[in-house]
């Protein structure tokens, strides 16, 4: 049976992997999937080599804790690419990794193909070079990447991105709040802190506190937490949930519904941005990290936005306050600020919608299926 290995090192690529699985054996069943990655990918069959959860970690002062785990997983991958020579080697993000094993595949003639670019864009651009070198065929997901390769000479294809075909409700509002018995006289704010334990050591606290705040001013929230199936309720409670007295419900399942249900956000930086901005939800961003990794940052990073849907919409659209700025104080007033019947919040909701129509049209895991089979060595 020939083979295809693919490669995420989070949540989202993993998400991201078993859409494009499923979308590819629906057109060539006869491949056997194997690689790193996590629960969805493990639901389309992949045989999981390495499991991705050892590998999350944000940061560089963070990734020098994991060394041992990382050279311990690229060497269990290295050696399944020497015995086996899958017919095509698929990266999902996660370049400093990935392209290890890239380099590895190209010297064993294996086919490399990208799939969502690495953020070359913000930081590291000259790994273009290696990128080029080393990969066959790059697939990117946001609009801008493909103009931001194309000055470096190299070809690639724009597919859309595959959260249009997954971030969807799949019920009402009103629905939603008889199941979960959520009074529909309130206004629904969302916490999304995060899915990693360090996200929510280091942002549910403020994000708790900034919550109360919105409580003390007169607004009457209520307050809706999805748990990721990486934390446990026992997670919450210890970083501030046991302590904070507010009208919280928590959910672990129907995690869209819980977002297209809220009447604003606050959200950690990440995929969730695009995922609040696709279901029509105003949002702010906050994020914190360990203070060297920050300063490291400032200095590498190349980007005028944190948030995706800035990055899109190539202007601040919707507010960001990071490391020294992420206070519940400067938080809650920017909350306020595009409160459900406010201009600016109409004016954000106006303004995502542009940002939607940027990210291309439904299908995209099947456009790159289709591509990721016609890489396949024969």
């Amino acid at each position: 049976m020939p083979e295809i290995m693919i490669i995420t090192g989070e949540a989202s690529g993993d998400l991201h992997g078993s859409r494009l699985v499923c979308a590819f054996k629906k057109i060539a069943p006869q491949y056997h999937f194997c690689g790193m990655g996590g629960d969805e990918l493990r639901k389309q069959g992949v045989e999981i080599l390495v499991d991705a959860a050892q590998m999350a970690v944000v940061g560089i002062v963070e990734v020098l804790a994991h060394l041992k785990d990382i050279r311990s997983a690229m060497k269990t991958l290295k050696n399944r690419l020497q015995q086996s020579r899958p017919s095509l080697l698929i990266l999902i993000d996660y370049p400093d990794f990935n392209l290890i094993l890239a380099a590895k595949a190209k010297s064993l003639g294996i086919p490399v193909f990208y799939y969502i670019s690495p953020q070359v864009w913000a930081w590291r651009s000259s790994r273009v070079k290696k990128i080029r070198r080393l990969v066959d065929r790059m697939v990117v997901i946001l609009p801008f990447e493909k103009e931001f390769y194309a000055r470096y000479g190299m070809k690639v294809e724009f597919a859309g991105h595959p959260l249009l075909d997954s971030v969807t409700a799949s019920m009402s509002r009103n629905e939603f709040l008889t199941r979960y018995d959520i009074p529909s006289d309130r206004t629904l704010v969302g916490i999304l802190p995060g899915s990693r334990r360090k996200e929510i050591r280091t942002m549910l606290p403020i994000f708790l506190e900034t919550a109360g705040k919105l409580a003390g001013a007169g607004k009457n929230p209520f307050f809706l937490l999805p748990l990721a199936p990486t934390l446990t309720e026992n997670d919450l409670r210890e970083n501030g949930l046991a302590q904070c007295g507010l009208d919280i419900k928590i959910i672990r399942e129907n995690r869209y519904d819980l977002m297209a249900a809220c009447d604003l956000a606050l959200a950690a930086s990440g995929t969730v941005t695009l995922e609040l901005a696709i279901l029509d939800v105003p949002m702010v961003v906050s994020y914190r990290v360990s203070w060297l990794t920050y300063q490291l940052g400032r200095r590498l990073i190349k980007v005028k936005y944190a948030a995706l849907v800035n990055l899109i919409a190539d202007s601040l659209l919707i507010p960001e306050l990071l490391q020294n700025e992420a206070t519940p104080e400067k938080i809650s007033r920017k909350l306020l600020g595009l409160w459900p019947g406010t201009t600016a919040g109409e004016k954000v909701l106006a303004e995502m919608a542009k940002v939607r129509k940027q990210l291309g049209g439904p299908g995209a895991s099947e456009r790159v299926a289709q591509l990721a089979l016609e890489t396949c060595s024969r």
